[in-house]
């Protein structure tokens, strides 16, 4: 096992990836902005080293930097947590010739299903369901509109190096074919370097599921169950739960047996998502996330099984430790993402903590970087914190959510809480009647009121 990992993150997943060393016995190296200086993972880490200015860029996307830290402290490993470098195959490479070990997948399955291309035709050879839509990269408006006319509208126009929404647009009618192409190309091209486009069908009333796998790149590969993601503005997950309440048993065990053989037959090493829309009873894979996901806990509340605690035994070397068998799913989940953001604009709220009280008692779990005092940063995503619920049944679970959400205070930033409180009373989301395009509707209805 490791002795030393440093910590390529910031804000709570640094700090839970911490939390997963220091139970292991590890040592960890905490890297920090200027801005971070004094951030809770950087205070309670065994080192740390400051790698840059603010700016993402000038720090936590400042690979030499990064590797730089990893040298001088002696650290053995690197986990990359989510966003930032924890999809960059360059980066996983480099890591590798500089003699670290990345904690994470392979540099070749990152490549793979970070080019949405390249990986839709990896699940078409894996036996993955897929959309109809283009087998690869479409060229022109022209070709577009002729695809478009033989898949029928509305169509998904999406890059294929995107994510978070960014270069995904919507063309309901041949008339808005060409200005969605266009406005597309030129996010893609802004945001990721790379202005290459593909379509597929896109679904009116689909849920988000994702499936999460663990494999150890042995032939051994395990699927932990699946969580509904639906609930998301801007194709931003705003709250996730398991079991989904769309799906029934069969269903669950369909996919999770599709996604974990996949797993296998790709070699894949380490945790990983696929995610799939599903409707009328039929899923359909948009994609795979090579990395954590911001909503791991949900499936550690149901399974008891500790992602990151995996995620470092498989990158040291071991084989996997659990079959399939050996997983067991209790009770019911839900994570509401806090967001130091306006409840109603989504206007990102950066300032100073000035109090803070998280909710207790059983079943309620809360992931956060954040203490009264600290400052939360202009220049980073808005998640601040993550309050889980768990229970016996979903009824039971809300109930917890719905006191947990009463407890919750945190003063001197506008947070998501409100919405959230409102969400929960919905008379919809309380019969798990929802899909992904729910939550757009039901803001712009809290707005109407909050206005009149």
């Amino acid at each position: 096992m490791f002795e030393k990992v440093l910590i390529a993150n910031r804000g709570e997943i640094a700090l839970r990836i911490h939390r997963a060393c220091r139970e292991m016995g590890i040592q960890t190296v905490a890297v920090h902005s200027t801005a971070d200086a004094d951030a809770m993972d950087v205070r309670l880490a065994d080192e740390s080293v400051c790698i840059g200015p603010p700016q993402s860029r000038q720090s936590y996307l400042n690979i030499p930097a990064i590797l730089s830290a990893a040298t001088i402290t002696g650290a053995e490993a690197i986990h990359p947590g989510v966003g930032f470098l924890s999809e960059n195959a360059d980066f996983a490479q480099m890591v590798e010739e500089h003699g670290f070990v990345f904690i994470g997948p392979k540099p070749e399955h990152i490549a793979l299903m970070g080019d949405k291309v390249e990986a839709k035709r990896a699940a078409a050879r894996l036996g993955l369901p897929l959309l109809p839509g283009s087998e690869g990269a479409v060229g022109s408006e022209r070709e577009a509109a002729a695809l478009a006319e033989e898949i029928g509208y509305p169509v998904l126009i999406k890059a294929a190096s995107g994510g978070g929404g960014r270069g995904m647009k919507i063309a309901r009618e041949p008339g808005e074919l060409a200005g969605q192409f266009a406005t597309a190309r030129a996010e893609s091209q802004a945001n990721f370097g790379d202005s290459t486009l593909y379509i597929e069908k896109y679904l009116l009333r689909p849920r988000h599921i994702e499936v999460q796998v663990l494999g150890d790149g042995k032939g051994h590969a395990i699927h932990l169950g699946e969580r509904d993601c639906s609930m998301q503005r801007r194709h931003q997950k705003l709250l996730e739960e398991s079991p989904s309440p769309a799906l029934n048993d069969a269903e669950r065990a369909r996919i999770g047996e599709r996604a974990a053989e996949a797993t296998r037959t790709l070699g894949y090493s380490g945790a990983g998502t696929f995610e799939f829309l599903y409707e009328d009873g039929e899923f359909s894979f948009i994609e795979m996330n090579t990395r954590i996901q911001v909503e791991h806990p949900v499936t550690e509340e149901i399974t008891g099984i500790d992602l990151v605690r995996e995620q470092i035994r498989i990158a040291a070397g071991h084989s996997l430790g659990l079959r399939q068998e050996d997983v067991s799913f209790s009770g019911h989940a839900i994570e509401c993402r806090i967001n130091a953001e306006n409840p109603w604009s989504f206007q990102p709220s950066p300032g100073k903590v000035t109090d803070y009280h998280v909710p207790g008692g059983l079943g309620v779990r809360v992931d956060s970087a954040l203490y009264a005092g600290c400052s939360v940063p202009p220049h980073y995503d808005s998640l601040i914190a993550k309050l889980v619920v768990s229970g016996q049944t979903r009824n039971e679970c809300l109930m917890r959510l719905r006191r947990a959400l009463e407890e919750f205070v945190v003063e001197g930033v506008d947070t998501t809480i409100p919405l959230h409180r409102k969400l929960i009373a919905a008379t919809d989301f309380i019969n798990g009647d929802y899909n992904i395009n729910w939550l757009e509707r039901f803001v712009e209805q809290c707005d109407e009121r909050k206005s009149a």
